[in-house]
């Protein structure tokens, strides 16, 4: 038993100590603050970088190895047969084979190469010489060296985890197909342009200095990594604030996970500096700031993915028309690997648009081969290239420069500096299609004609610049037109951007306190309207004493999501049923599954509650006509007979806090009996879908509402006082299960607080919980 606990204790990372390591020249010291974030110091850049691969890699190693495993498809490898249509999925997106073209034609001298070559040897002298994690024990894998071809695997899952086509398109043409056009006209297809937009400042003023949506749906839930999913972000300039200098604000949505996304680090060397958030297995930060500048990023959610029905010939079923001409389908084949079974064998093919979708499981039959067009693999990847340049930018203009070569994914790129610019990018290659082209169906890919006619200019992407109204913002919402047109994409709702607006334009002397508790804003500026809107339909002779309180307390909700709320719950009860009892008959189970993992489906939401005419009212399973009015009457009465049933008769009872949890999962925690040494929760907690304190979760039949996703991090920047600079993680530094920093951040995140990014190296020195220091082997 004794050898069994020093073996355990000797899988912890270590944070104090020597170390030596071959590859480094000279010194290098990290100091570990309070809650284990590294402050490490080198002489020269690639020493640095070394040891940030290697303190990276004793935290984070198996989310390392997680996430260089998705793009080729290697997850059966290490969880089973269960994950063999996930990775046949992610095998046909083609990342493994990109991101192969891309190394070969690196040059290895380049500096963003060099730099990312050095982090490499770090992570890997850890896993040459540093304890496993016991995930590796638990599952029975090796660990093997990272190489170049794993950072751009990884950087192709954070692109496809962005995009949200593959959800969408083939829904929204089967419904066309199947149900008829009349049914698409009160879908939330295109964004209404009057409501919130992200609008343009390009120039600046004067600086202060089908079943294949099912298909993809159950392959990627599967996914023992969290996707990305939204974010918001502000920025605001010295005109907005008390102190008179920008503040920047950021919380990037994603997946809840345990580990965390991100990894902080802070990097200092006489030539760079830098506290950033890493993605795992990637040198540069993708969020991050300095005492000169901050930026952060927020998802564009633009459309970057096209569907196309391939023509086949009526004789030869290898050959397919585009263009009047017969090519020939590519023919490819995969050896899956997996756990406890033998390999198979897998074989798709690719026409000139991309992988056809058809053959990545059984369930997907018909006539018509469906090919996935994606921007990320047709285009050149320059994506380390870019945040080199974004992370040595000494200022607007430097770090303006970098963003073009940031092809796929879609971000929002936000920055502020402390000579008081703004700036929002939207940065994406972008395309112009025909004017009669619809990107949200699945397009004819016979003719030619339904192609991309050119891509776009970085210079003619959204974006703002210093502008007169003194922020800038995004919240995965529609920005205003480019070219004179509104630029196709799959954008969430105004809910968020309407609540940021509203309260950045209603002051002018904000402080990093009041940032800090808006970061945290639980109230829609949305949901209100649409109960009332709900409410308008229902016939009060029909309802009892006690429901008729609940309209009472419905009608005077101002929205917020907290705690003690009652209306929240009642709220999205009603509202599931509603849109159930809306769209449920005519669409599949799947389908309607998969319509609720839409965005189109969340800004469907308060329109749907407004209008008084749609073909989806009626119900037709039965031999009534239905009005709005039935189904919302309907839809109450079922709210609150569930309600009754899971939470008592007693309406006070029916708090927020009983149905709204969140529990971050890790992969090895969906063993029960391992559930609560690897999961982080469950916990209470306030906010809901699309406040500012956007925590989101899937309507289910059960009424209870596990968050799935939410701001990763929370980051105030003032740049009036940049070493008191503030940041929270949803669990903890580390992901090794034995570490202290583990989960330490949990009860803090819930609670809506902060801790200190911390700069100065004097305070880092004198408050470090510990020192680990890194020397040249000596010969």
């Amino acid at each position: 038993m004794i050898g069994i606990v020093i073996f355990i204790l000797s899988l912890k990372p270590s944070y104090s100590g020597e170390k030596e390591l071959d590859t480094i020249k000279k010194e290098v010291s990290v100091y570990y603050d309070s809650y284990g974030i590294p402050h490490i110091y080198g002489a020269s850049e690639e020493d640095a970088f070394r040891t940030l691969g290697y303190v990276h890699a004793q935290d984070r190693l198996w989310q390392m190895e997680l996430l260089r495993r998705i793009g080729p498809g290697r997850l059966s490898e290490v969880f089973g047969k269960d994950m063999i249509t996930t990775d046949k999925f992610l095998i046909s997106l083609g990342i493994d084979e990109a991101s192969e073209k891309t190394v070969a034609h690196l040059d290895m001298n380049d500096e963003s190469i060099r730099l990312t070559n050095a982090y490499l040897e770090g992570v890997n002298a850890f896993i040459k010489d540093g304890p496993t994690p016991v995930e590796f024990y638990l599952t029975g894998i090796d660990k093997t060296p990272f190489v170049l071809k794993d950072v751009y695997n990884t950087i192709g899952y954070m692109a496809f985890s962005f995009a949200m086509a593959h959800k969408t398109d083939p829904l929204l043409t089967s419904i066309k197909e199947k149900l008829g056009p009349q049914y698409l006209k009160d879908l939330e297809i295109e964004v209404d342009p009057s409501l919130t937009l992200i609008s343009n400042y390009p120039k600046g003023k004067q600086a202060l200095k089908n079943t294949v949506s099912e298909i993809a749906l159950q392959a990627l839930e599967k996914l023992p990594v969290p996707m990305f999913e939204g974010s918001n972000s502000w920025v605001l300039s010295p005109e907005k604030t008390k102190n008179g200098h920008v503040i920047f604000a950021n919380d990037p949505h994603i997946g809840f996970s345990q580990p965390s996304v991100w990894f902080e680090a802070h990097v200092s060397t006489p030539t760079y500096e830098k506290y950033g958030y890493h993605l795992a297995g990637v040198p540069f930060p993708l969020l991050g700031h300095d005492r000169n500048l901050a930026y952060g990023l927020t998802m564009f959610e633009n459309d970057d993915i096209d569907f196309y029905y391939e023509e086949v010939h009526p004789s030869d079923k290898r050959k397919y028309k585009y263009k009047e001409e017969w090519k020939s389908f590519e023919s490819i084949t995969k050896t899956i690997k997996v756990k406890d079974a033998d390999a198979i064998q897998f074989t798709y093919e690719k026409s000139i648009h991309g992988p056809i979708l058809n053959g990545i499981a059984d369930q997907i039959v018909g006539d018509k081969p469906v090919a996935m067009s994606w921007t990320y693999t047709k285009t050149d990847n320059k994506t380390l290239k870019a945040y080199n340049g974004i992370v040595h930018a000494n200022g607007l203009r430097d770090f303006k420069k970098s963003l073009a070569d940031i092809n796929a994914p879609g971000l929002n790129i936000m920055y502020g500096d402390a000579k008081g610019n703004v700036a929002w990018f939207a940065t994406a290659k972008l395309y112009l299609m025909p004017d009669s082209v619809n990107t949200k169906f699945i397009l004819d890919g016979s003719t030619g004609l339904q192609e991309p006619l050119r891509y776009l200019e970085f210079k003619e992407n959204p974006q703002a610049i210093n502008p007169p109204w003194n922020y800038v913002y995004s919240a995965n919402n529609q920005p205003d037109s480019i070219l004179g047109k509104i630029y196709p994409g799959y954008y969430l709702p105004e809910n968020r951007a309407k609540r940021i607006t509203q309260l950045i334009d209603a002051k002018n002397d904000w402080s990093k306190d009041d940032v800090a508790k808006m970061i945290t804003d639980v109230t829609s500026s949305v949901d209100p309207a649409i109960v009332n809107n709900l409410i308008e339909e229902l016939n009060s002779k029909e309802l009892s004493k006690k429901q008729l309180e609940v309209i009472e307390k419905l009608k005077h909700w101002k929205g917020d999501a907290t705690l003690e709320s009652v209306e929240s719950t009642i709220y999205h009860r009603w509202v599931y049923f509603f849109i159930k009892n809306t769209f449920g008959d005519e669409l599949s189970e799947a389908q309607f599954t998969s319509f609720l993992g839409t965005h189109f489906f969340k800004r469907t939401i308060a329109p749907m509650a407004e209008i008084k005419e749609s073909v989806w009212w009626d119900d037709i399973t039965t031999a009534e006509m239905e009005t709005k009015s039935v189904i919302v009457n309907r839809s109450f009465q079922q709210a609150y007979a569930a309600l009754e049933q899971s939470l008592g008769v007693d309406i006070q009872e029916w708090t927020w806090n009983k149905v709204h949890t969140i529990e971050h999962p890790h992969p090895i925690g969906q063993v029960e009996a391992l559930r609560k040494y690897f999961n982080v929760g469950p916990y209470e907690i306030n906010g809901t879908r699309e406040v500012i304190n956007n925590l989101s979760f899937a309507y289910t039949e059960d009424g209870l509402y596990k968050v799935s996703s939410g701001p990763s991090t929370r980051r105030i920047i003032d740049f009036s006082d940049v070493e008191n600079s503030i940041s929270i993680l949803p669990t903890g530094q580390s992901g090794n299960m034995l570490s202290n920093h583990y989960q330490d951040q949990a009860k803090m995140y819930v609670n809506g607080e902060f801790r200190k990014m911390m700069m100065n190296k004097e305070a880092i020195k004198s408050s470090a919980e510990s020192v680990l220091l890194f020397k040249p082997l000596e010969d």
